[in-house]
């Protein structure tokens, strides 16, 4: 109850930017303003203006804060400071929500002057990075404009101390302006395309998707913040006890140590026994107190052992689950193609790993690698992830009115068009229509479950195939140096005995995982 009204608070507060020009338009006719939104009166004011000291001048300004939503993203508060005086004048974005369980880092490939368009929403944690320029932005003022308001202010910025540059150091003054023709460049649409990263350790920032264009340019990825980002986001727990949660209503076994064996080979032993759950303490992405990871490791008939670990935090209630696939890279990426046709096949236990992309063309459905994180679930709980992610993104919460869903923001063919989206996968998830899933990893470390394994399944295709260059790149494949591997070795323990490392030799091809547990 408690829950549900602070979430009506927050629609209140945080109304879509038509619902308070509408309101703002009636309060100068004077009109009573009470049935226009959620219940406010009709003494509400819509924009919050605040005296505040203007650091330029010195003397009294005015601030003024506007409490919205904005479409595909969440609510923030926008904030404008005017100064009468010396005619100073900035903006400045700031999250109303909480920081995020994990860090987002977009990656947004551009190909045409419609991309200089796309919206941005900078948060003041954020770093932002155009590739071909090789400069970024750093953390510093949140800001809501586009591409192009970025780019144009980095330049901007570089230009101001150029004249000074020049009779100072000509050397750098020429790098600069090398750089700065680029931008103009980039601007002017003379150097498509071009990339932009845009790293937010907090989760609060965004890139404006596109409805017309799904061709991967936009991937969207979340990872676990570094304890240096969670000391900058001011969350290293204070009081943290040093004693370690308790672990209750479950049998469990410490973590094993990995104890070099005994003999020549030098191998590496370890006491994990596979359907064993083993705890070990953690410290919290979200809150940095300390908590417990649970693991255990399955063996997936017809697959591989993997490692399901799971951390849930007592002290604010944080809680993930993760797959983990090891073993020996495979030579050749792969792609499984599950054709659904019946309720049996959304029941299939599907297990996506963090390098799987995934492909629906009759649901126009793809999601990136990285998008999600490794899950072991099934199709329909697959479908459901996707469906309620990108619902809490595209969707505002509370709008009722089907007319409204979005934001005014919003235009109402591209309203109507997710609208059609939802309704699609609504069937796909209930079992009513026939479609397609394609997963595609180029470390196939993915599965679907075969109802008619060890027999071939007609419903399921499962297919090797050459990773390009870009995948290998991607992997970090293109940095492994395997010729001679053990000579160097051999060569650095001859000058530090130290630095001595257990290896094997092998003429086949090997290398773990990324995040597997040896």
């Amino acid at each position: 109850m408690a829950a549900q009204t602070g979430q009506d608070k927050s629609q209140e507060l945080f109304e879509d930017v038509g619902k308070k020009v509408e309101k703002l338009q009636l309060e100068h006719e004077g009109a009573d303003t009470s049935g226009i939104g959620d219940g406010h009166d009709a003494d509400d004011r819509v924009v919050d203006e605040i005296e505040s000291l203007c650091m330029n001048c010195h003397e009294n300004g005015t601030t003024r804060l506007l409490l919205t939503r904005i479409p595909y993203f969440r609510e923030v508060i926008l904030m404008s400071f005017s100064c009468p005086h010396c005619n100073l004048q900035n903006s400045e974005i700031q999250s109303a929500g909480q920081i995020q369980e994990h860090g987002c880092r977009y990656n947004f490939t551009l190909s045409g002057k419609s991309d200089l368009s796309r919206q941005v929403v900078k948060s003041d944690s954020s770093i932002v990075k155009f590739v071909e320029l090789d400069v970024e932005i750093p953390a510093g003022r949140g800001r809501l404009t586009n591409v192009e308001g970025l780019l144009t202010g980095l330049i901007e910025d570089l230009e101001f101390e150029q004249p000074a540059r020049r009779s100072l150091n000509s050397d750098l003054h020429a790098k600069i302006e090398e750089v700065l023709s680029k931008g103009r460049k980039m601007l002017e649409g003379e150097r498509f395309p071009f990339t932009m990263i845009l790293d937010d350790p907090a989760g609060n920032s965004w890139v404006e998707p596109s409805m017309e264009k799904h061709d991967g340019r936009l991937a969207r990825s979340e990872y676990k913040r570094t304890a240096e980002q969670n000391e900058a986001l001011s969350l290293s727990g204070s009081g943290t006890d040093t004693a370690g949660p308790k672990v209750s209503g479950m049998q469990t076994r410490a973590a094993p140590n990995l104890q070099e064996g005994n003999g020549d080979d030098n191998n590496f032993t370890s006491e994990i026994v596979p359907d064993e759950v083993y705890s070990f303490p953690t410290s919290c992405p979200g809150c940095s107190k300390s908590c417990v990871t649970h693991m255990k490791m399955v063996n997936i008939p017809h697959f591989k052992e993997v490692v399901i670990m799971s951390t849930v935090c007592d002290h604010c209630g944080y809680r993930t689950n993760e797959i983990k696939t090891g073993g020996a890279l495979p030579s050749m990426g792969r792609r499984i193609v599950l054709r659904v046709r019946n309720p049996e096949d959304l029941a299939r236990d599907i297990l996506k790993s963090e390098t799987c992309a995934i492909f629906s063309p009759e649901l126009s459905l793809t999601v990136q690698p990285g998008t999600l994180g490794g899950r072991f679930t099934t199709v329909e709980g697959l479908l459901t992830q996707v469906r309620d992610d990108l619902r809490a993104q595209i969707f505002d919460v509370g709008d009722e009115d089907e007319d409204e869903k979005g934001g005014d923001s919003v235009p109402a063919k591209q309203r109507e068009r997710w609208g059609k989206f939802f309704a699609q996968m609504e069937k796909a998830i209930k079992g009513e229509m026939n479609f397609s899933i394609v997963l595609e990893d180029p470390w196939a470390s993915s599965y679907v479950q075969s109802l008619c394994a060890p027999d071939d399944d007609p419903q399921l295709v499962v297919e090797d195939y050459e990773r390009t260059e870009e995948e290998n790149e991607e992997l970090g494949l293109n940095d492994i140096n395997l010729e001679d591997y053990t000579e160097e070795v051999k060569a650095v323990e001859s000058i530090d005995p130290d630095k001595k490392q257990p290896y094997k030799e092998t003429t086949d091809v090997e290398a773990e995982a990324p995040g597997s547990v040896a």
